[in-house]
């Protein structure tokens, strides 16, 4: 029975003439698009592969030596086995970006006549669009293969023109990372296309090209880049320049969510080449958060002479069957929560009775973990901020972008933020990487700047900066940074007396590199404002402007959020969503401010929407049509919220009593109670079938 063109992608025999030892085979010049089963992971790809896995024979002679395959893979998110003659010589690498990839071939495993290269997803099967090609056997091996040229390069920081720590990118003609010589050591941490140096200096051979060389550091830095031709023999120098392009005076940049290898057991960066990744893209304040670990970087730091550019603090993911939660600052020695706990009380009283937490965040609560999603429809009704399950949420933080861990609608984290607000928890918003790797999820790419006065990046202020954060004095980062003032004067984290009218300005920057396309004034969690920004193409600020606004007649808190495309160049490339929701995927940068609070009553503390709700249920809770005519003054988030407290006395989102009362209301009371309804039913039915 002839073989289904689903199953296996048998490319025919390649009866090539037999090759001598100086000439490399080629076995493919073609890209495959492969896929095991299931539907397609993203639309980008045709809805069928040419098959599930990649069939190649070649006819070769025996070696005697080592050679090696040279391939280029993309979209690789499982893992895919490289098979030659029945042995498994490696694996694809688990990374997005388009790369070449080098798989050594020890003596003997090529055979003279008909080889066979096979390519297939393997262990647990799940829907993974790749393609894989572009195969050439080489017949010497990789060492001498990679030492075709030698490129020597430096980079300096403009102002001080010094050299700089910083993310060096080598690509090819197609825009794809290459295969070097580089290894990592205590100077850098290197990965294929990528050179983390902490010094900006680096060597690398490579096979003589065409190349891009890169050099960046992060959000606030501009790139540099030059074009060149290595030809056999080369010894070139590049030299490259980068400076400051984003102000982010009054503020220290902050990924609260960082892995290594060495100590979580996953990933592929050791705690050395994190530290330097770390220096690499500036990040000022960084929480070691290992999976229920609690590690130190300083030793390390000022063993690797890195230590000047950040100011390390110990924290611990607290990884439970029942969500995940950053908590620092913590003690290297002290004692470690409980991880194994059954229950969120439980947790939150083992990790707030842990010795100098101040901080704790709860993670990623749209992703499943242990087959359990916090804030999944089953278990939390994301408009009102409710536990469905009863639990109490005791965290004092909240991610809200996580460069690791992208959402399809990177907005539904904020509503979830929205909706918590309302309900009285406060959560200082977050941004942060999650990053085990060194290239594949960029440390830093997502990060939270803090409000601190320091100076110097490895003399900052820990207790100060840390009740800054719990005080939710922030700005959340993702390709752009977004500010606040709340009639020339208040900012995230604070509170506006008085005010019944306020004037919002609001900043936009980025760097050259990247656009910003809109930007949304947010009360209470409903859109009042939008405009479209018109980007400017130099690095710094990218728009700028003052609105007045006309504010409820109760307290309510403002949010603003800026955005654009997303980050596609190789230099900074985002990653596609952790967990998709849908094949269609837009990437976006994203600059957001925290939560600034509007004292409208004058009673000179932020109420919330929940407290005006109870407060209101109390007084009409025997009069039903009362309440709704009450209703009339107050936004959509206290109407939601007086619609979950009359559920939680009995009284359904569809009660007729209910639906008949609501006829002799205002829009906005009618649209607050049909939407809180919506949302209920959606709980009840994710309930019934999970």
């Amino acid at each position: 029975m002839p073989t289904s063109p689903f199953t296996t992608l048998l490319i025919c025999l390649i009866f090539a003439e037999t090759v001598t030892s100086a000439e490399p085979l080629i076995i493919t010049e073609q890209l495959v698009h492969l896929r095991h089963s299931g539907d397609r992971e993203w639309a980008t790809f045709p809805e069928q592969a040419q098959g599930k896995e990649l069939l190649l024979r070649f006819k070769a002679e025996s070696n005697s030596g080592e050679t090696a395959l040279f391939l280029r893979q993309q979209d690789v998110k499982q893992t895919w086995n490289i098979e030659l003659n029945g042995k498994i010589q490696g694996k694809l690498v688990r990374q997005e970006q388009d790369q070449q990839l080098l798989i050594p071939v020890p003596p003997e495993t090529l055979k003279t006549g008909v080889n066979e290269l096979r390519i297939y997803q393997s262990g647990k099967i799940t829907p993974d669009d790749i393609r894989v090609g572009e195969i050439v056997l080489l017949t010497d091996p990789a060492s001498e293969f990679l030492s075709e040229s030698q490129l020597s390069i430096k980079v300096t920081d403009k102002e001080t023109k010094q050299g700089i720590p910083c993310r060096i990118t080598i690509v090819n003609a197609e825009g794809t990372l290459v295969v070097s010589s580089a290894e990592s050591d205590e100077h850098q941490a290197v990965r294929t296309g990528v050179v983390y140096t902490r010094d900006g200096k680096t060597q690398v051979e490579l096979p003589a090209g065409e190349y891009t060389v890169y050099a960046g550091r992060g959000f606030e830095y501009g790139v540099d880049q030059q074009h060149l031709i290595l030809k056999k023999g080369d010894k070139k120098k590049v030299e490259l320049e980068i400076g400051r392009e984003v102000d982010t005076s009054g503020y220290v940049s902050c990924d609260t969510h960082i892995h290594t290898l060495t100590h979580s057991g996953h990933g592929d960066c050791s705690l050395e080449e994190r530290l330097l990744t770390l220096a690499g893209e500036q990040i000022e304040f960084p929480i070691a958060t290992d999976h229920n670990k609690q590690i130190n970087y300083e030793p390390l730091a000022q063993e690797l002479k890195v230590r000047q550019y950040f100011t390390p603090v110990i924290g611990n993911e607290v990884t439970t069957k029942w969500g995940h939660f950053n908590v620092f600052p913590v003690r290297e020695e002290g004692p470690i929560p409980d991880y194994q706990l059954p229950a969120w009380d439980e947790i939150f009283e083992s990790i707030l009775t842990t010795t100098d937490v101040q901080a704790v965040i709860l993670n990623h609560a749209r992703d499943i973990h242990s087959n359990y999603r916090p804030f999944g429809p089953k278990n939390h009704l994301s408009l009102t901020g409710e536990n469905l399950d009863g639990w109490r949420l005791k965290a004092n933080a909240m991610e809200l972008i996580n460069s690791g861990a992208t959402q399809t609608d990177f907005m539904q984290l904020y509503h979830d933020w929205f909706g918590m607000l309302n309900r009285g928890v406060f959560l200082t918003p977050v941004g942060c990487s999650d990053s085990h790797d060194v290239s594949r999820y960029i440390v830093g790419q997502s990060r939270t700047y803090i409000q601190s006065d320091a100076q110097d990046p490895g003399k900052i202020d820990p207790s100060q900066t840390i009740q800054n954060f719990v005080d939710g004095k922030v700005l959340v980062s993702y390709g752009l940074l977004t500010q606040m003032k709340v009639n020339s004067r208040y900012g995230p984290g604070e509170l506006v007396p008085q005010a019944k009218e306020c004037t919002v300005s609001l900043t936009v920057s980025g760097p050259s590199w990247v656009n910003a396309a809109q930007i949304q004034l947010y009360a209470n969690g409903q859109l009042i404002r939008s405009e479209q920004i018109k980007s400017r193409e130099c690095g710094g600020v990218k728009w700028q402007g003052n609105w007045q606004v006309k504010l409820p007649s109760h307290d309510c808190f403002l949010v603003a959020v800026a955005t654009g495309p997303g980050v596609s160049a190789p230099y900074w490339q985002f990653a596609k969503p952790y967990q998709p929701a849908s094949p269609e995927f837009e990437s976006q940068v994203v600059g957001s401010t925290g939560a600034v609070w509007i004292d409208v009553d004058g009673d000179g503390k932020n109420t919330t929407a929940f407290e005006y709700a109870e407060r209101l249920v109390k007084q009409h809770a025997e009069d039903l049509n009362t309440l709704l005519k009450q209703l009339d003054g107050y936004d959509q988030a206290v109407v939601m919220q007086v619609a979950s407290l009359l559920k939680a006395r009995g009284l359904e989102p569809f009660d007729p009593k209910l639906t008949k009362a609501l006829r002799e209301t205002s829009k906005t009371v009618q649209l607050g109670f049909a939407l809180y309804g919506e949302a209920w039913r959606a709980s009840q039915i994710a309930r019934r079938t999970n």
